[in-house]
């Protein structure tokens, strides 16, 4: 069986553009270890969410809630690649973040002088470092040079598209995990050509394993591939505000590009354009004109929000990490690491100001990027590997935003129907009843409510904490398992 890396901090207390293309200390951090990968695909995340809908049938293109939330954009690049060179850090920061072989490796470059040394990590997915001054390398530049060989460069090419984005490699024999509409190119193919690029250079051919477009993540394996760098995965639900954030990626066709910044916000939640391909494998459901963000119709629709999914063709809404790490297109499916090099999120879209359609200039970061949150990443690409599909979580009712109705006092998801027999119902709630907070995670509007909903597997138990005639209530669910 092939390993997975993970790391588990026992110790530790606890709208959008898309593009195709912590600080805790470092020992404490790395914490890792090894896992086949079948335990892999049953492990599930803790405290993810998901939002509330009636059962709908199955569809090739599964919609969702309206848009609320209204900043978002997708990081993936549609069609010169151009290598870059990383830094590394000096002896004791290298000592602390690194370790292992690859520590070694580096320490031997950290000398006492300042010319410029060039050197690799070792092993099989050797990669160029440059150090220009030891003495003032940072952890950054340590966390690049040990998380860069597990982050690959992806290209589609389909009949009448291309793009670039990027990937996290997930096993020594191929497995990559990366986001559905850079492999779908925005919705427009099932079946284009996929090439990898490592970081030393080698091109892979790639198929697809499994896609999740409801939580916008697809697993890819590469073929012939042994000897790559797994990534190791970072327990999201311990992250703070103001966590180191270190986003690794191929923005604008650059492979190997680093920046750097912070957690800006937990339990965020977006809502964007679905890159589900139609029946037929080939279709348009990327781009548009109905929103004022480029690359995908982030923000089309109306102003209110409907956590039961039916009144906005070909969207979703996710549960995400905020982050002010540079993101641009083609980062789309690259790390987001925590500060010691653990990936604590996959980054899939950034918010934009831009206006107009797929056909204008993509727009790159303001400041405002949006990555899928470990936990949820580690679930789903774990079902995809077992089972060619992931699940998720049903609560068995139609919400709104409460505050598009004149009667509701406190901003939430309005339960405008129950389903009976569902979870929600089985949890006493009512038409009218106002959601406020899902699996300890507030929730605002329904778009929040519907990606924690989602982001759960089907099956999970979560708490739910309402309002109903200003009186709060609370109660343990079982959710339901989403069909559409």
């Amino acid at each position: 069986m092939t390993d997975f890396p993970d790391r588990h901090d026992d110790d530790r207390p606890a709208r959008v553009d898309q593009g195709r293309e912590v600080p805790a200390s470092a020992t404490e951090r790395e914490d890792t270890r090894p896992y086949e990968r079948d335990v892999f695909a049953a492990e599930e995340a803790p405290g993810a969410a998901s939002a509330a809908d009636e059962p709908r049938s199955a569809a090739a293109a599964p919609a969702a809630e309206d848009p609320v939330d209204r900043a978002e954009g997708s990081a993936f690049r549609r069609s010169d690649r151009r290598g870059l060179l990383l830094p590394v850090a000096a002896v004791a920061v290298v000592a602390a973040v690194l370790g292992g072989a690859a520590g070694a490796g580096i320490t031997a470059l950290a000398q006492p002088h300042d010319s410029a040394l060039t050197s690799s990590t070792g092993g099989s997915a050797a990669q160029s470092i440059t150090i220009n001054n030891a003495k003032s390398a940072t952890v950054i530049s340590a966390v690049a040079a040990k998380a860069s060989p597990s982050v690959v460069t992806i290209s589609v090419n389909a009949s009448s598209e291309s793009g670039t984005g990027s990937g996290i490699v997930l096993s020594s024999d191929g497995y990559v995990l990366t986001n559905n509409h850079v492999v779908t190119l925005d919705g427009a193919s099932s079946n284009g050509t996929i090439s990898v690029t490592t970081s030393n250079g080698r091109i892979y051919r790639a198929s697809i394993v499994g896609t999740d477009p409801l939580n916008d993540l697809a697993v890819i394996r590469l073929t012939g591939a042994s000897g790559l760098t797994p990534a190791s995965f970072a327990d999201s639900s311990r992250l703070n505000v103001g966590d180191t954030a270190i986003a690794i990626g191929a923005p604008l066709d650059l492979p190997g590009t680093v920046t750097t910044g912070i957690v800006s916000a937990l339990g965020r939640s977006i809502s964007i354009q679905s890159s589900a391909v139609p029946n037929n494998g080939d279709g348009s459901n990327g781009g548009g004109d109905n929103g004022p963000f480029n690359f995908w119709n982030f923000g089309g629709g109306s102003s209110g929000g409907s956590g039961s999914g039916t009144t906005s063709s070909g969207t979703i809404s996710l549960a995400v990490i905020q982050t002010d790490a540079a993101i641009n297109p083609g980062n789309s499916g690259g790390a987001l690491l925590d500060a010691s090099g653990q990936v604590i999120g996959v980054n899939v879209a950034i918010a934009s100001t831009g206006s107009g359609s797929a056909t204008s200039s993509q727009s790159g970061n303001i400041g405002v990027g949006f990555a899928i949150p470990s936990d949820v990443a580690k679930r789903i690409a774990g079902e995809l590997i077992a089972k060619k599909k992931a699940t998720h979580g049903l609560l068995g009712a139609s919400v709104g935003d409460s505050t598009q109705s004149s009667s509701s006092t406190v901003a939430g998801a309005l339960v405008e129907k129950v389903t009976s027999g569902g979870a929600a119902s089985s949890a006493g709630l009512r038409q009218g009843d106002i959601v406020t907070r899902f699996n300890g995670v507030p929730v605002q509007s329904a778009t929040d409510l519907t990606a924690q909903v989602r982001a759960l597997a089907g099956g999970s138990s979560a708490q739910v904490t309402w309002v109903r005639g200003g009186e709060t209530r609370s109660a343990t669910v079982t959710l339901g398992t989403y069909s559409g």
